[in-house]
């Protein structure tokens, strides 16, 4: 019988938006940067994007994919809550739509190494896994971490009080995703003493037998009645020991003796006691493997970071912020200095903070004005050295380092006052040349050398991009000048180069003509190669409930079911058609 694949199904699963791959546009009023280098160490070309999330992702996805080590996303729960800062009460359907069409350009930006970190609770925690299933893979799913949020139970609680959040964990390839260690505490460290003074220094006394049911071991004894482990043990003092039932010694009798020799059985201050293997703690790994279950007191709780979130702003409070230690445990288990770590539901700008004092790159994405009054006077203390809560003393943060700051460019097409679509007004020409580079799949790369190169796909195919009316004379000399411009591959001659030219129109000659007259030239008119391309004019993929219309009652409907419809009810109907249910 062959294997079917499965998958989550929701209403308008099939529907997905032709996402326009924007531009990022600079503002350097609202960039900001240390006066002066700290260390060696200090990153400047972070980035910080206000604007639509799922637009940002696109604009980045070019540029960035494969690149990113980390992504950490604190999405909307969809519990049917109004926060503050944003709509947290999407339609179930609808929010697993916005998130899939995030989730497939998060794993395209993310390294093959890299991992997703995601913070949910019940509502969606469950659908959610089976979607990060879909679009990474079911076999490259990690684990579900518990993070303890809360500590004391709600009064208020219905049922039982909510004091934990998951923390759903995918790598790009399991394969060769592997965590880093956490590091070992004073306290872990404190267990190991020298109570014989070995100098090999502290150490740890450990069982010294082990299960005589599992492995090769456990098959060999439950087949013969046997194991080379289980035998008589004499202690310094004469006392003779068998293993508890159930149980052999860890050791084979010459390799027991051999350890004995060395001073590593533990036998107690009399030498009559049950047998321990001692564990030298210079032995161990300079690190311990992380656990399933973060408990507050090891990573903070909600309490703690809106705490944190009231040294950068006490008059608006962020709903929901997370723990820079929460941050800080994800990061170190998945980064290492200099790693890209993006996360694109930004909020109260933890992520960054975090990432900056751990001495990480980062990009984050925001379209909540809280971007502005939150994330960037937050950021700027970090970078002055003025933030001394959260992980700051910890990592022994003194400041430095900076971001850019940028907007999402404004849609490329519009409709002029005849309702023809045109190119936005607001473009320039250097801005206009990189939206094309973009949407054509160039790299905007505009030369000081060639006046007709904007941008590369390769060493030898080029773009150039023109608001004029080309005449035949004017592409035959274009066509010399690529022809003639020297191949910049090492020992190569001229004569290999292409060039795609995009232009409001040309004359003079045919398309056909065109081809076969300039074989190194490719003829596009704007706008009309782009238009079939996106959806143009589209600001804001968050579909939010609040924002969309109520739907009208319908008359051949029953009073009392009508009294019943909601308004996400009628945005089912309005997406789906009549008939549907949620």
């Amino acid at each position: 019988m062959s294997k079917q694949k499965l998958e989550l199904t929701w209403i308008g699963k099939d529907k997905r938006p032709k996402l326009e791959p924007r531009i990022l546009l600079e503002d350097p009023a609202l960039s900001y940067h240390a006066k002066h280098r700290v260390s060696d160490n200090d990153s400047f070309d972070n980035r910080l994007i206000f604007g639509d999330n799922l637009l940002a992702l696109k604009a980045l996805e070019q540029a960035f994919s494969g690149k990113v080590k980390c992504v950490f996303i604190d999405p909307p729960y969809n519990t049917g809550s109004a926060f503050t800062h944003y709509d947290d009460g999407l339609e179930h359907s609808i929010w697993l739509g916005l998130m899939r069409d995030r989730l497939e350009i998060i794993r395209r930006l993310l390294s093959e190494d890299g991992s997703l970190w995601i913070t949910i609770d019940d509502n969606e925690a469950h659908y959610l896994k089976v979607l990060c299933d879909e679009v990474f893979g079911r076999g490259n799913f990690v684990s579900s971490a518990i993070w303890e949020k809360k500590y004391s139970p709600q009064g208020n609680a219905q049922w039982l009080s909510d004091s934990h959040d998951f923390v759903l964990v995918y790598a790009k390839q399991k394969l060769i995703w592997m965590p880093n260690l956490l590091p070992r505490t004073d306290e872990m460290d404190g267990r190991y003493k020298n109570l014989d003074d070995d100098p090999r220094g502290p150490w740890k006394a450990v069982d010294a037998t082990i299960s005589l049911s599992g492995g090769q071991r456990g098959a060999q004894f439950a087949r013969t009645g046997t194991s080379p482990n289980l035998y008589e043990l004499t202690t310094p003092s004469g006392r003779k020991l068998w293993p508890a039932k159930g149980r052999c010694w860890y050791y084979t009798p010459d390799r027991m003796q051999e350890a004995i020799a060395d001073n590593r059985i533990w036998f107690g201050e009399s030498g009559n006691n049950v047998p321990a293997v001692k564990r030298f703690l210079s032995e161990v790994k300079q690190g311990v493997s992380a656990k399933t279950i973060w408990f507050r007191n090891e990573v903070g709780d909600n309490q703690e970071a809106k705490q944190e979130a009231l040294a950068f702003n006490d008059v608006s409070v962020f709903s929901t912020p997370k723990p820079e230690r929460l941050i800080e445990r994800v990061l170190t288990l998945a980064t290492n200095p200099g790693d890209l770590v993006l996360d694109s539901f930004a909020g109260s700008g933890t992520t960054g903070a975090v990432a900056h004092k751990m001495g990480r790159r980062w990009i984050m994405v925001e379209l909540g004005e809280h971007c502005h009054t939150h994330i960037i006077p937050r950021l700027k203390k970090v970078i002055d050295g003025d933030d001394q809560g959260g992980i700051s003393k910890a990592v022994n943060w003194q400041g430095g380092g900076g971001f850019r700051y940028y907007r999402l460019a404004p849609t490329l097409i519009v409709n002029d006052r005849w309702g023809n679509p045109v190119i936005n007004p607001e473009y320039n020409a250097a801005q206009l040349a990189e939206a094309l580079a973009k949407l054509e799949g160039f790299s905007y790369a505009p030369s000081e050398t060639r006046w007709w190169q904007h941008g590369h796909s390769s060493e030898r195919d080029f773009i150039y991009v023109t608001t004029q009316n080309l005449s035949a004379d004017q592409l035959q000399a274009l066509s010399d000048e690529v022809a003639l411009s020297p191949d910049p591959s090492p020992g190569c001659g001229g004569g290999g180069n292409t060039l795609l030219v995009c232009c409001s129109a040309f004359h003079g000659v045919s398309s056909v003509q065109a081809a076969e007259r300039w074989p190194n030239l490719t003829l596009k008119k704007i706008p009309k190669m782009v238009l079939a391309r996106c959806e143009w004019g589209h600001d804001d993929y968050s579909l939010n409930v609040a924002n969309l219309p109520m739907v009208q009652p319908d008359p051949a409907e029953p009073a009392v079911s009508q009294g019943r419809r909601t308004k996400t009810d009628g945005r089912i109907a309005d997406l789906f058609g009549d008939g549907e249910e949620a």
